[in-house]
């Protein structure tokens, strides 16, 4: 039964978070966070933080992490929980799949019409309003700590992410280099 729910769940965002896998943080992280409960807020920012890190897109890494802990999370063996990352996985990657197939054969014939663009130009802020929810969704405590339980560490979070925000928006820098060098800062100042 709860493969089920993991894959009726993984679908619904597959199909509905449009913008890509920044724009479907948010979703998950209300699905598998706030209406099921697989895992705990907290893990779920550890389970993006690592998906950002690693090769891929962040929307299946992150469906890959959450089929796995969400199953280990309910005392399944790990067996299982490699099934668990491949259901999620594939019924997050399953919506996109068939509607590229199904609109790619006329993506090319009707691009360029006034309908198209119509289109695209009422997505375009529909998709920066979900990457802007993901944002908002993961500055939460377990993110930048509470600014009266814990003074320092809530400034040395705002601190870092505006260091990194102005690194990567004035200057340009990569944002891997900026990713090991948050990493390092939080090393060096949370010892």
């Amino acid at each position: 039964m709860v493969f089920l729910k993991l894959f009726y769940v993984f679908f619904k965002i597959g199909l509905f978070g449009f913008g890509g896998g920044y724009a479907m943080i948010s979703m998950i992280q209300d699905e598998v966070v706030n209406k099921n409960a697989w895992l705990s807020s907290a893990e779920f920012t550890d389970i993006v933080a690592v998906s950002q890190v690693l090769p891929g897109a962040i929307g299946i890494n992150t469906a890959t992490y959450v089929g796995f802990s969400s199953l280990e999370q309910l005392g399944f063996p790990s067996l299982f929980c490699i099934l668990g990352s491949f259901i999620a996985t594939s019924a997050v990657v399953l919506p996109s799949f068939v509607l590229m197939i199904a609109v790619s054969r006329f993506f090319w014939r009707y691009s360029k019409t006034q309908s198209a663009e119509d289109v695209f130009c009422v997505l375009r802020p529909a998709v920066i309003g979900l990457i802007l929810a993901a944002s908002l969704m993961l500055m939460t405590v377990d993110n930048f700590g509470s600014y009266k339980n814990d003074t320092r560490h809530f400034f040395i979070s705002i601190a870092i992410f505006a260091v990194v925000f102005v690194c990567s928006a004035r200057f340009k820098l990569s944002p891997i280099l900026l990713i090991f060098l948050s990493g390092l800062a939080g090393f060096i100042l949370y010892q």
